[in-house]
């Protein structure tokens, strides 16, 4: 708001909450203002504060004693310690470690820190001065994941490898250890809250409680989660353990029996990584690869508030203030957040999202449905218009769903996995109509079925490609062979008498779809692998996108470049198709843009459209070319109107192409502040041109009435 006072009110009371008493008293006032049209919140969101200036990846935070301060750990090898309250650094950064630094404690006196590296190596640092005071400590023969203080601040925990070692803090003279007992990797090491006890938690899925001074284990291994214990702490009275685990649940155990007495908690759609009980030991707090922060009750294991949503990659670390009040969170996105944690609007219904990367996705043919398939499993069918689930997740591959891809008739969904196999569902039902189909030795990456829906083509990292018969699953060609590398990418001609194919070899083949003879190719031209291949509607060119960035228009018949590189994806392209009508062809890209290009000339037509975070895997036209949809690694589906998409006029001057800044400013064509927007809404922010977005709670503005510039004073009644 210091840039530009007006939007004080013309952006910035609009998003206020509609229960806050900004709103309902100042609302009315001001007519002339943006309105928010979705998606505006009822109460203040939970995130009070967001550092961004952190130096790297966010890896690991902690509060200071008397809750004034916030240390975190990085990876470029730094400590700093933050304000609490105003995010401002108040020390460091600490230099000193070769290599990033996974855990970091303050001692209970506020006067040190502790940090354990990739380095194999301990430090103890000064809180103010940065200067090391201790270290450092040399034992450890691989990275150092886990430390911390024994309650009296004497002593400090070590976690790595196979081992934990007990530590003079002054000295750095080991005094217990090395505990050895975990068959894998140490993940997270706490002391009880009497000194007396060390918890461990491993990749070997199992919890062990020890005797702090001579190191023999007090119980006998906590088991139960069915992945990694990232994270373990005790319980303020130290009776019970908290785990989290990268089965994506939390459990509570008896810290003496290890027996489970709550849980497991469920509700996290990713790996837990980290987890802390509050002081007064009535909820727990967990971070997740989700990118949420859950506060859970400790009995009962609901949530009492949250998901909290604004990181915009995996959540690493979480902490409670020494009060309770508040919430320390720190992530892979370069950012700390601090949380009210006494507040926080639980979101209501199911999340219908994709808890993974979206893969794959495709139009039904009557344009009614779009699939998806995602790196959680699952694949999704929705209502093209609406954005609501209609049938899924449908579950049954046992990996990664890389390819899905709908009948000719509408009635099935053929889906690809990295788990070897095929499957074909019901579309309507989601019920298993055949598969799964067995033939190929590794990753099934693409399928398409043949045009009149007898047929399915399969593109394999076993380097062949395979047709069968979609009813009974037995393959009735190939396998194809003569690419050198992973098969990424497959489709059947308009007639089906041919198969296209694209290869981490950087060459495109065309094969007789009965024979399996090679009829055009291998295509050459590429530098990079071919990642999505696709015929025109009449069969007489191929389209090619590829890691070069690059896309390319081939003649089907002779392999030659009839149109010259479409240049302008800054990364790999990923994705490629042809409008219906053949006149165009969309682009999906790891530099997040979608580009709309003219198929003959290879200019540019609309874009590049932006998505704020996560590259574009997949993209696809609507059979009547006048909606595209993509799938990202943002774990989100959207669906945009391409005739909006080639709109230029806007009063507004908001368009698809409007970025939004590092400090959530939208600027007009000429570089003039058009809008600010809310850290919790920029990204579910919707553009203009889209329709819906899958699993998020999206944000729609009506600029109808907005006034801006040299009008700005318009805005208020009189």
């Amino acid at each position: 708001m210091a840039k530009s006072a007006p939007h004080v009110y013309l952006s910035a009371l609009p998003f206020a909450p509609s229960c806050s008493l900004v709103s309902t008293h100042y609302s009315g006032w001001f007519p002339r203002i943006l309105h928010v049209e979705q998606g505006r919140l009822s109460h203040w969101p939970s995130c009070e504060m967001v550092v961004s200036n952190v130096g790297g990846e966010a890896k690991c935070v902690a509060f200071s004693s008397d809750g004034h301060h916030v240390v975190s750990g990085s990876n470029d090898r730094t400590i700093r310690v933050w304000n609490a309250t105003t995010g401002e650094i108040v020390a460091g950064p600490f230099t000193g470690h070769r290599d990033s630094v996974n855990s970091v404690a303050f001692s209970p006196d506020g006067h040190h820190i502790v940090s354990g590296s990739d380095d194999r190596t301990i430090c103890v640092w000064n809180a103010t001065t940065g200067e090391t005071v201790a270290g450092p400590f040399n034992g450890h023969t691989s990275r150092v994941l886990s430390v911390a203080f024994s309650p009296d601040g004497h002593h400090i925990v070590s976690g790595s490898d196979t081992i934990i070692h007990v530590w003079n803090a002054t000295t750095g003279e080991t005094v217990a250890g090395p505990f050895t007992g975990h068959t894998g990797l140490v993940l997270s090491v706490a002391f009880s809250p009497d000194g007396y006890h060390i918890v461990s938690g491993s990749n070997d899925r199992t919890i062990r409680v020890w005797n702090a001074t001579t190191g023999e284990t007090e119980a006998s291994p906590f088991t139960g989660h069915l992945g990694w214990a990232s994270s373990v702490a005790f319980s303020p009275d130290g009776h019970h353990i908290v785990s989290g685990s990268n089965d994506r649940t939390i459990c509570v155990w008896n810290a003496t029996t290890g027996e489970i007495v709550a849980g497991p908690f469920t509700g996290h759609r990713d790996s837990v990584n980290s987890v802390a009980f509050s002081p007064d030991g009535h909820h727990i707090v967990s971070g997740s690869d989700d990118r949420t922060i859950r506060l859970w009750n400790a009995t009962t294991g609901e949530t009492v508030a949250g998901p909290f949503n604004g990181h915009t990659s995996r959540v690493l670390s979480v902490a409670f203030s020494p009060d309770g009040h508040h919430i320390v969170s720190g992530s892979l996105d370069a950012t700390i957040r601090v949380w009210d944690g006494t507040a926080g609007e639980t979101v209501a219904g199911p999340f219908t999202g994709h808890a993974g990367w979206v893969l794959s996705v495709a139009f039904s043919p009557d344009g009614h449905h779009t699939a998806s398939g995602s790196d959680d499993g699952t694949i999704r069918v929705w209502n093209a218009t609406t954005g609501e689930t209609v049938a899924g997740p449908l579950a049954g591959h046992t990996g990664w769903v890389l390819s899905v891809a709908f009948s000719p008739d509408g009635h099935h969904i053929a889906s690809g996995s990295s788990d070897r196999t095929i499957r074909v569902w019901n579309a309507t039902m989601g019920n298993k109509a055949a598969g799964p189909l067995t033939g190929h030795t590794d990753s099934v990456n693409s399928v398409a079925f043949s045009p009149d829906g007898h047929h399915i083509v399969s593109g394999s990292d076993d380097r062949t490609i395979r047709v069968w018969d979609a009813t009974m699953g037995e393959t009735v060609a190939g396998p194809f062979t003569g690419h050198t590398g992973w098969v990424l990418t497959v489709g059947f001609s308009p007639h089906g008498h041919h198969i296209v194919s694209g290869s981490d070899d950087r060459t495109i083949r065309v094969w007789d779809a009965k024979t399996g003879v090679c009829v055009a190719g291998p295509l050459t031209g590429h530098t990079g692998w071919v990642n999505s291949v696709a015929f025109s509607p009449d069969g007489h060119h191929i389209v090619s996108g590829s890691d070069d960035g690059a896309i390319r228009v081939w003649d089907a018949t002779t392999g030659e470049t009839v149109t010259g590189l479409f240049s302008g994806h800054t990364d790999s392209c990923n994705s490629v198709a042809f409008s219906p009508d053949g006149h165009h062809i969309v682009s999906g890209s790891d530099d997040r843009t979608i580009r709309l290009w003219n198929a003959t000339t290879g200019a540019t037509v609309a874009g590049p459209f932006t998505r704020r975070s996560g590259s574009v895997l997949s993209v696809a036209f609507s059979p009547d070319g006048q909606h595209i949809v993509s799938g990202s690694c943002d774990r989100t589906i959207r669906m945009s109107n391409v005739i909006k998409w080639k709109e230029t006029e806007n009063d507004v001057d908001f368009t698809d192409h409007s970025v939004t800044d590092d400090e959530g400013w939208i600027c007009g064509s000429r570089g003039e502040l058009l809008m600010w927007i809310p850290p919790i809404h920029r990204e579910r922010l919707l553009r203009p041109s889209t329709i819906w977005t899958s699993g998020e709670h999206e944000t729609r503005l009506d600029l109808s009435n907005f006034v801006h510039g040299h009008s700005w004073a318009t805005c208020i009644y009189t």
